[in-house]
């Protein structure tokens, strides 16, 4: 047990009803102006505190709580906000609160390459078709760009779509949009928080190699029945929470659904296209120390065409997180989890039908302990087991041509211990440390196939090309007979050193290893993204990362200013040779080669945090590269063996994001996005060979788009701002795309019909300017 100071005072701070912490609670003593706030642990502590004083705790939606205190000597104590209640006629939102000073930095915390955003806040940020959209709210912060326009998929610090581990309440989210990208599966009316770790990844996390989403679904009001909900032009969405039993159960369904395709059954057009999902979470309050938690999402996207095109596709997660408080200092979580992200395609012109998708099987448990006023370890286990269904094709009619075509299903454990700690070296210096130890199992029942020299693909000098090789002979593994089998220590460090008060240095190193892939014949994210084990011919991908940063809040907290600049460096990135065939493929291991990658940065995040007008800029100048050499001195790699741009490369990335409350009534927002254009191989020329045209491709990405930006504005209207009782409402007027910008997101080429001979480059934009208006009611 470490020595505590004598003049310290600390405490944690629980909701009186529901005894979970409560975090950004203001502390003040009235001997001092020095006000602290507790942290996500409702825990507090001041090392300079001694003698007689009051102690008052401040939250929003509680009731203020005072106590006079005697302090003689080193203290923790423990206490209790009371919920205000509406029936009392005294505000009470169902929102969360802005806090004046939530984006305030913590300057003393070893927290970095760290960005949070509330509900509210993305609430007010204009988006395109009218909808809060989580995951676009994201790209406006520094480090992350669009995977295209019209997608949901996004990339951090130059890491793929597939680097990024997405948790719904701890459960794995394997696809994230809904219509092909223009709306993602998350609906902020059931969401409470975010939290996107871009590096200095605690050791808790793992699984993948670029970055963490943290989503936390709001828990069922335990106290009153509570309605929201939203009537948009293409989708609206409805809200209900209360509890079951007062103080004990309460409950929290959240539904939505797109509703377009009803306006075609007015026109002669046989074709459909819509989306629907439902969020719900029962929670029970075992006084007085424990919690129960059951989370439940289900989605679907629904789309067809002229009964010759059937396209369904989406997500169900079942999750269950129990929570045993021992005493102050010891809290215990268990997680257990169900993912099914399922894909189903039917094409009636060809005949056929075809299913892929993963099963996620995931228990994980950890203990939140404190050892002392300057250590807080968190430490425990979590085990994955994954089902991977890469595809079956089957006739979709009895009188269908088409013979049944199955990949064989992949079966793969991942089990991992992990250990991290938070510790206070000294007043200015403190650190977050720690490790995780990480498997993966490559399970049977499966057939491999073997190749001469254990290599799936060669090298054909004639050609100068990679091609397939073939088979010598296969070896059966029997069902949970082990196939491969890797392992990693994946150390994690984070350090804050205090320069003054409201200045602080930090630095950061984590090293992430994954285990699964995604095979993709495109660089956004997309429902037909097939995950893929690593095995016999495919390594997991390993990545290093290192980042140091200046934060500072100055003028009483207003402003805040982040510095960040970073470095990665990665190994046995996935990498297809020419004229790869990725989908229905049975030996994908024969089309992949191994890479290498470099990406590094420099991030800036300026924000104003209080006052009528509020918002940030973010700018970031960053590089993204790949390199596959040849495996011998005779074999080329790809793009001869020479660093090229990833998809994900963006040079410049600008964004402007502006609130400002006009009068009580009307709140006006806007955002403005610019970057550079992504980076897409065109042909650098082209010749005849047997009356075909060949076009000649030099290197992999070696051009960009036109640069990519546009300016959204949105303007909220509240007729009755000072009711807070009864049905209350809201109208959002937005614009994306204010000046009409035709961004291209692809542009191909083709022979010109007005010019023989010539070649003519063809653009295609997703968006121009986008209008929309929202009603938003809640009771």
């Amino acid at each position: 047990m470490w020595a505590q100071d004598p003049d310290l005072f600390a405490g944690y701070v629980y909701d009186a009803t529901t005894e979970a912490p409560i975090s950004n609670a203001l502390i003040k003593k009235s001997d001092s102006t020095i006000a602290k706030k507790t942290n996500e642990e409702g825990y507090f502590y001041s090392s300079k505190t001694y003698g007689s004083f009051t102690l008052t705790i401040e939250k929003e939606g509680y009731q203020t709580y005072s106590e006079e205190i005697n302090h003689t000597g080193a203290t923790t104590k423990t206490f209790y906000l009371t919920p205000i209640n509406i029936a009392n006629s005294v505000e009470e939102l169902d929102e969360i609160i802005i806090d004046t000073t939530v984006n305030k930095i913590d300057i003393r915390k070893p927290e970095m390459s760290v960005n949070k955003l509330t509900a509210e806040e993305i609430k007010k940020l204009p988006v395109v078709l009218g909808e809060t959209d989580i995951l676009k709210s994201l790209l406006l912060l520094p480090g992350v760009v669009n995977s295209g326009e019209g997608t949901s998929g996004f990339n951090v610090r130059g890491g793929g779509n597939d680097q990024n581990l997405l948790l719904l309440d701890q459960s794995n989210v394997y696809s994230s949009s809904h219509l092909y990208g223009f709306f993602s599966v998350f609906n902020n009316d059931a969401v409470k928080n975010i939290k996107l770790y871009k590096g200095g990844i605690p050791a808790r996390y793992g699984g993948r190699a670029s970055s963490v989403l943290e989503i936390n679904q709001k828990v069922g009001d335990y106290e009153n029945l509570k309605v929201n909900g939203g009537i948009g032009l293409l989708s609206s969405r409805l809200t209900v929470e209360g509890p079951i039993v007062k103080d004990k159960l309460s409950y929290l369904v959240s539904g939505r659904g797109s509703y377009a395709h009803l306006f075609l059954k007015l026109t002669d057009i046989n074709s459909t296209a819509y989306f629907y999902d439902v969020n719900a979470k029962l929670s029970y309050n075992i006084k007085p120390f424990n919690e129960l938690h059951i989370t439940s999402y289900f989605g679907r996207d629904i789309f067809k065409f002229n009964d010759t095109f059937d396209n369904n596709f989406g997500n169900t997660i079942v999750s269950a997180n129990y929570n045993h408080r021992f005493n102050d200092n010891l809290k215990g979580q268990l997680y257990t989890n169900y993912t099914d992200y399922y894909y189903n395609l039917t094409l009636g012109f060809v005949g056929f039908n075809w299913t892929s998708g993963i099963l996620n099987y995931d228990v994980k448990y950890q203990l939140d302990h404190r050892v002392s006023d300057k250590l807080n370890l968190k430490y425990g286990f979590q085990a994955q087991y994954y089902n991977f269904n890469p595809g079956l094709i089957e006739p979709d009619s009895p009188e269908s041509q088409i013979n049944r075509y199955e990949i064989p299903r992949k079966y793969a454990f991942e089990p991992a211990a992990f250990i991290e700690a938070e510790q206070e070296i000294s007043d200015i210096l403190r650190v977050n440390y720690g490790v995780r130890y990480s498997q993966f199992y490559r399970m049977g029942e499966e057939s491999i196939n073997q190749y001469a020299n254990n290599n799936a693909v060669i090298f054909n000098p004639t050609t100068d090309a990679y091609e397939k090789a073939t088979p010598i002979s296969e070896q059966y593994y029997g069902k949970n007979k082990k196939i491969s089998f890797y392992d990693n220590f994946e150390p994690r460090l984070a350090v804050s050193v205090q320069m003054q008060e409201d200045q602080s240095l930090k630095i950061s190193y984590s090293k992430m290893a994954q285990y699964i892939h995604v095979i993709s014949n495109t660089n956004a994210a997309t429902p037909l993204d097939i995950w893929e084990p690593s095995g016999p011919y495919i390594k997991p991908q390993i990545v290093h990362q290192y980042a140091v940063g200046y934060f500072q809040n100055f003028g009483f907290d207003k402003y805040s200013l982040e510095i960040e600049s970073y470095f990665k460096a990665g190994k046995n990135r996935l990498d297809y040779i020419d004229g790869a065939d990725l989908i229905g493929n049975r030996a994908i291991e024969q089309v992949l080669l191994n890479g290498k990658t470099e990406a590094y940065g420099l991030e800036f995040l300026f924000r104003k945090n209080t006052g009528k007008l509020n918002g940030w800029i973010a700018y970031t100048i960053a590089k993204s590269m790949q390199q596959t050499e040849g495996r011998t001195p005779d074999e080329k790699g790809i793009n001869n063996g020479e660093w090229y741009r990833t998809p994900y490369d963006r040079l410049h990335d600008l964004t402007i994001v502006a609130n400002y409350q006009l009068t009580p009534k009307w709140n006006i927002s806007g955002n403005f996005t610019l970057q550079s254009g992504r980076p897409v191989t065109y042909p650098v020329g082209k010749y005849q060979f047997l009356d075909q045209t060949i076009n000649d491709f030099n290197s992999r990405n070696n051009y960009s788009l036109p640069a990519f930006h546009h300016l959204d504005l949105s303007a909220t209207y509240i007729p009755k701002p000072d009711k807070k009782k009864g049905w209350q409402s809201e109208w959002v007027f937005s614009i994306y795309n204010v000046y009409n910008r035709k961004n291209a997101a692809s542009i191909s080429f083709r022979e010109s019909e007005d010019y023989i001979g010539k070649t003519e480059a063809v653009k295609l934009s997703i968006f121009g300017i986008v209008p929309s208006v929202t009603y938003n009611f809640k009771l």
